[in-house]
């Protein structure tokens, strides 16, 4: 929208013409997303406090968590606010990968949210019943397959790219490249889900893959460093820059209310929907590897989770004391905010990893 504004006006005023750099309305676009948070924060906490939209904590988890029940839930929809407002200011509206990473992200939203209201309205921390939430996800993320492997203008688009290596890259196909975007794309949004257990504890590596997304969907769709670094490139995928400035920024302002002791949760609505989009933009940019590495926290719990269940199916023997695996630590007797801040160290390493595939290749 200001874009458009801005490019209308500099024809005849020529300094309006530096909205034209990606990188100017990616800082803004985080810097909006940030204001808008913090504006509307407050009021959307007490609309939640007052209609009593608190959280129904699971009975079986750690006893230290029942002090947090009734505490304000789908505070994520603050930060999908957020980031739909930002990037209908900063993006260009005429890009169609900006509207597909939109329309997967509140498609997950919904989801999300029917999960948590059953929750609210019925006291049950179950919420919306497995199989619902699979079906929903899979059939957004099968259209999503589907539409960008049709829509696949040159082969790079369809190969799986290994990190380090300059020249590896693997052709998948219309099947192989479906599947894997399936798995990406509904993987990515549980794996952020089962580690929104602890304050703060999802939202701050949500920010930091999110932010590291977007420089490399800037490269993919820069020519000229796409060439220099070896990646495929990809027309138009720089203009998710600004979605994922937004999505960091609209996190950060998220964490300065999830901070513990949290004054609202973000929910389903907000952890489905960001890892789904953290997984769409993965998949536009040719980065899956890439993402299973600085998401390496979110691998961890959901791999936790799995192995508990086989485990105790196969032996009748649990692996860990609790899954996902921040509860396991929480009951060896780490602190809730140690576990939090390790695990966001251990992001931030990981991180740095992946953005070092920019060059090591």
């Amino acid at each position: 929208m200001l874009l458009w504004l801005a490019q209308e006006l500099s024809g005849s005023v020529s300094a309006f013409n530096v909205f034209n750099y990606i990188t100017l309305r990616a800082v803004l676009s985080m810097l909006s997303a940030l204001l808008i948070s913090f504006i509307i924060g407050p009021s959307i906490i007490r609309k939640l406090v007052t209609y009593k939209i608190g959280q129904a904590v699971r009975d079986d988890g750690p006893s230290s968590h029942l002090v947090k029940t009734g505490t304000p839930t789908m505070g994520g929809a603050l930060v999908l606010i957020s980031v739909v407002i930002t990037t209908m200011l900063w993006a260009d509206l005429n890009n169609r990968l900006v509207w597909v990473v939109l329309v997967v992200t509140l498609g997950f939203g919904l989801i999300g949210f029917i999960d948590d209201f059953l929750k609210v309205i019925y006291g049950n921390p179950k919420g919306l019943s497995a199989k619902s939430k699979l079906l929903g996800q899979s059939l957004i993320a099968l259209l999503l397959a589907l539409y960008l492997a049709d829509s696949a203008s040159m082969p790079e688009q369809m190969e799986l790219i290994v990190p380090f290596f300059k020249q590896v890259a693997y052709p998948m196909g219309v099947l192989g490249f479906v599947i894997l975007t399936f798995f990406v794309v509904v993987g990515t949004s549980n794996a952020v889900n089962l580690t929104d257990g602890l304050d703060g504890l999802a939202i701050l590596p949500t920010v930091m893959v999110s932010g590291a997304l977007g420089i490399f969907a800037y490269v993919a769709g820069n020519m000229v460093f796409a060439k220099y670094l070896g990646f495929p490139y990809i027309p138009g995928a720089g203009e998710l820059t600004i979605i994922c400035a937004s999505l960091s920024g609209a996190g950060l302002a998220f964490l300065w209310f999830n901070a513990y002791p949290a004054e609202v949760f973000m929910g389903d609505v907000g952890a489905l929907a960001l890892g789904a989009a953290l997984g769409t933009i993965a998949v536009i940019v040719r980065q899956e590897i890439v993402l299973f590495v600085m998401g390496g926290v979110f691998v961890i719990e959901t791999l936790s989770v799995i192995l508990q269940v086989v485990s105790f199916k196969l032996t009748g023997k649990r692996i860990f004391r609790m899954a996902p695996l921040h509860h396991h630590f929480e009951l060896k007797g780490w602190k809730e905010n140690q576990v939090v801040v390790r695990f966001w160290i251990i992001t931030m390493m990981l991180v740095l990893i992946g953005l070092s595939t920019l060059k090591i290749r």
